[in-house]
């Protein structure tokens, strides 16, 4: 029995050594074969590593390899700005072993961000980048060469948050493309941008963007420092980062704003915010974030004031409507008929008189059969996906109303609900309230409007304790800012919007003083024939 546990133990110290192949040490030999031997075994010899033997220098004699991996480099730059100059004669007869390095690096290597690697670890970094990687036979180090490519999808349309007016491209998987396409549209070198890697085993790209001056350097540190504080193997999405440095788990409501269109990362990056990039995701993410936020679109600042007003109170009132229209009805029928007119109860009484459920428990049992379409409508291909949706919701609700299980009222009740739902811009904001519905519902079958009124008084408490990277969830109604409040559930003309928000930036002009409409008194009218004027 003793020599099976030591065995185990025997195994146990075994098995790491099994994991890292024995490398001799941290940084690069100078034996071309060594190296490319600790390069096979680190990656298990896998066929998509490329590796290309050259042989340079007088008689060619200086042994070298050229080291890529298939699918994610640009394969014409390594043929035309690597190969090409590597082979040709008159560079091949200008330089020893010595001096191999240095001429690659001047002379030969016409790609761009030539970089010299050492250790394993840069290289390997380099390597699964998409960079090219040249090593030399006799010499310790390497030369690191960018050439980033593959197939990435274009910049197409925004399929999560469409407007009617404004610019139509959203970002893509490309963290490169992205940064590109917000630097196109804020041509100033006061924004900056940090690069980190996140993830132990992906390496993922993260960049922080911001404009200087503009931006409070207290948010920018603590957004860096939570970023580097993150300790795990992998992040495959902007929604992995999201959770990680998010100030409060424990609510449903989200504290860090992402969106697809750099047009929406533009303007937040002007009012003092922070833009968070991911490689491999499409969505950005902003902090802080505050509630307002998330009812407001990119279009209602390309609209007139009183259009883009009057459609944020039509969203706030929807939200409101999605919160508590089913929990309304549960209470209206179960406690308070008194305050319906009588035809109106008299009507839904008769509706509800072959159903054989309470009000709550017939409104919960038409949100989930909901939900569960909605789900089923996502997941399924887009081909059927929408049919299966709408069908089942007709055949259903039709088939429930006629089986006596659910009232008429109610299926209008939770189809009234559910398009109020996709009124709110922000998908996450959608979602909370999905949720938080049900909350309601609850403290409407037990205390009827009282038991929705406390709900409320929670939810606005809960609310007015979070933040967002120090900044309060609520700003600028909680704490009241009344300066700011020209852009928040109303909007008001461009030339008002004067200050940026206060708690946010750290430059809050943003605007001159003088950019009202400047009427005169006496107006002219130019002629048809535009010889002279005439006052009105």
């Amino acid at each position: 029995m003793s020599s099976f546990f030591k065995s185990r133990k025997q195994r146990k110290k075994q098995e790491p050594d099994a994991e890292n192949p024995a490398q001799p040490d941290d940084h690069i030999q100078e034996s071309l074969s060594d190296n490319l031997e600790v390069i096979r075994e680190k990656t298990g010899n896998s066929s998509d590593v490329i590796i290309r033997h050259v042989n340079m220098g007088e008689k060619s004699t200086i042994q070298t390899a050229i080291l890529y991996i298939e699918g994610i480099v640009n394969d014409q730059s390594i043929q035309e700005f690597l190969l090409q100059s590597m082979m040709k004669d008159e560079h091949n007869k200008t330089f020893t072993e010595h001096d191999a390095l240095e001429v690659l690096a001047d002379d030969m290597m016409t790609v761009g961000n030539v970089s010299s690697v050492e250790t394993w670890e840069d290289l390997f970094s380099h390597l699964m980048g998409g960079d090219t990687v040249v090593l030399i036979d006799g010499i310790p180090k390497g030369l690191s060469a960018c050439t980033k490519g593959g197939e990435t999808r274009a910049i197409s349309e925004s399929t999560t948050q469409m407007v009617v007016r404004g610019p139509k491209g959203a970002f893509t998987e490309c963290i490169g493309t992205n940064t590109a396409m917000v630097r196109r549209i804020i041509k100033t070198p006061d924004l900056w941008m940090e690069s980190v890697k996140v993830g132990r085993v992906t390496k993922t790209d993260v960049n922080l963007m911001y404009i200087h001056g503009i931006a409070n350097d207290e948010v920018v540190k603590e957004i860096r420092q939570r970023l580097n504080r993150i300790d795990i193997d992998s992040i495959l999405e902007s929604g992995y980062i999201e959770q990680l440095i998010e100030d409060q788990t424990l609510t449903p409501f989200p504290t860090i704003f992402n969106t697809e269109r750099p047009d929406v990362v533009a303007g937040n990056l002007f009012e003092g915010r922070v833009a968070i990039f991911v490689d491999g995701s499409p969505f950005v993410l902003i902090a802080p974030a505050v509630f307002v936020q998330f009812f407001q679109s990119a279009e209602d600042y390309y609209a007139r004031f009183d259009i883009a007003t009057s459609i944020r109170l039509l969203r706030v009132l929807m939200f409101a409507i999605s919160l508590i229209a089913p929990a309304t009805f549960v209470a209206v029928t179960t406690f308070h008929q008194e305050m319906v007119p009588t035809t109106l109860i008299v009507a839904i009484a008769a509706q509800r008189e072959s159903v054989p459920f309470p009000a709550f428990v017939e409104a919960l049992l038409m949100e989930i059969t909901f939900e569960i379409l909605r789900e089923a409508g996502l997941r399924l291909p887009k081909a059927i996906g929408s049919a299966v949706s709408i069908v089942g919701a007709l055949v259903i609700g039709q088939a429930a109303v006629q089986a006596s299980i659910v009232s008429p009222a109610m299926v209008i009740i939770v189809s009234i609900t559910a398009i109020a739902s996709f009124a709110t811009p922000s998908f996450d904001m959608a979602i909370s309230a999905r949720m938080i519905r049900f909350l309601f519902m609850i403290g409407a079958a037990t205390f009827g409007f009282y038991g929705i009124i406390l709900i409320f008084l929670l939810m606005v408490v809960h609310l007015c304790s979070l933040r967002s990277f120090g900044v309060p969830y609520m700003a600028p109604l909680a704490p009241f800012i009344p300066v700011n409040n020209k852009d928040t559930f109303v909007r008001l003309p461009w030339w008002t919007l004067r200050q940026r928000p206060r708690l946010i930036s750290a430059n809050t002009t943003r605007e001159g003083s003088r950019q009202g409409p400047d009427i005169p008194a006496s107006r002219k009218m130019v002629n048809r024939d535009g010889g002279g004027s005439n006052e009105t």
